[in-house]
Parts: C-alpha cells; sequence; structure tokens
C-alpha cells in the first residue's frame, strides 16, 4: 500500500481536456516523476491518485482544477501604474512573464498594457481546469519502513524532507 512517507517513481502524462500532452516523463528524458507522498511537491489530485494505486499498476486519472493547480481566481488579476516599468511596450501581452515582488519571483501573464496601467494574472496557467493523467507507478521505496529508514538526502538539504522527517517523529 502506497501511504504518507513512501518515496514514489512514477511514469505519467498529463494532458488538458482537449487532448493536448502538457508534460510528461518521456518529456524528461524517459525518467520517472519522484516524490515523497505527503511532502506537499506535487498537486494534492496527483498525490491522492498514486495512493490509489498499487506497484505497477497503470490507470488514467482525472484531477479537478480544485485539487490540480485551483479554481480561476479574478483576485489574483492586479493592474500595476505602467510607470514602474520602463520598457512597458516590450511587454509580450498574453504570454508569461517572471517579476521580482519583494525579493520573491513570480510568474505573471501579461493581460493588457495602456497609457496608465499594466494587467498582469497571477493564477497559473492551469488554474480552473481539470487535467487528466496517465499513471504508472515504477517504483515505491519505504513500504516496509519508516521514510526516516528510507531517506537518502543530506542533512541540511532544502528539498523540505526535515519537515517531513520531524512531522514524522512528533506523531
Amino acid at each position: 500500500m502506497i501511504d504518507a512517507g513512501c518515496r514514489v517513481r512514477v511514469q505519467y502524462v498529463g494532458r488538458l481536456d482537449d487532448g493536448t500532452v502538457f508534460d510528461s516523463s518521456e518529456a524528461h528524458g524517459g525518467t520517472p516523476l519522484e516524490f515523497v507522498i505527503g511532502s506537499g511537491t506535487v498537486i494534492s489530485g496527483l498525490e491522492k491518485a498514486v495512493c490509489e494505486l498499487n506497484p505497477h499498476e497503470r490507470r488514467t486519472v482525472r484531477i479537478p482544477a480544485a485539487e490540480a493547480y485551483g479554481n480561476y481566481d479574478e483576485s489574483l488579476i492586479e493592474n500595476v501604474p505602467r510607470a514602474g516599468f520602463p520598457s512597458a511596450e516590450q511587454l509580450p501581452v498574453g504570454e508569461y512573464i517572471v517579476l521580482d515582488i519583494d525579493g520573491e519571483r513570480k510568474r505573471a501573464r501579461v493581460l493588457s498594457v495602456d497609457e496608465d496601467e499594466i494587467a498582469f494574472d497571477f493564477n497559473h496557467e492551469f488554474a480552473g481546469r481539470d487535467l487528466e493523467f496517465d499513471l504508472e507507478v515504477v517504483d515505491v521505496a519505504g513500504v516496509t519502513g519508516s521514510l526516516i529508514e528510507n531517506e537518502e538526502h543530506a542533512a541540511g538539504c532544502t528539498c523540505g524532507c526535515h519537515k517531513l522527517q520531524k512531522q514524522l517523529l512528533d506523531n
């Protein structure tokens, strides 16, 4: 059984409603996606779907928007003064850019540029969209032991495993 703390490796193909493939293991050289169940490193619907599979089982699953990249949120559209962007006329309307906001990098789609303002959409590009995945669990570590016993990360790594280890120890 695949449970919290298990490290899984999954071959996958992710598609939008229209059948467009947006990501796959194949696009990453055939390397399976690897993550720890419960670590929050993948969308919750994908994690939930993987937990419902047995090792080496294949299944196609549909993940609703709320369990993927969230529902589309109109409040994440922001209008900012054009004066803050000296080269505003060069912004790619309809495309995504990365902005540095208070030292944090945020991805946003440029909705419009007019004489006074620029409109940015900070929703994820798949917000509000249901997703479909073909999944195959190719490997599971930690099924018979604790995550801590199977953890291979070095002390001080930044993946968040130390938080999960602490959480497991506290339980």
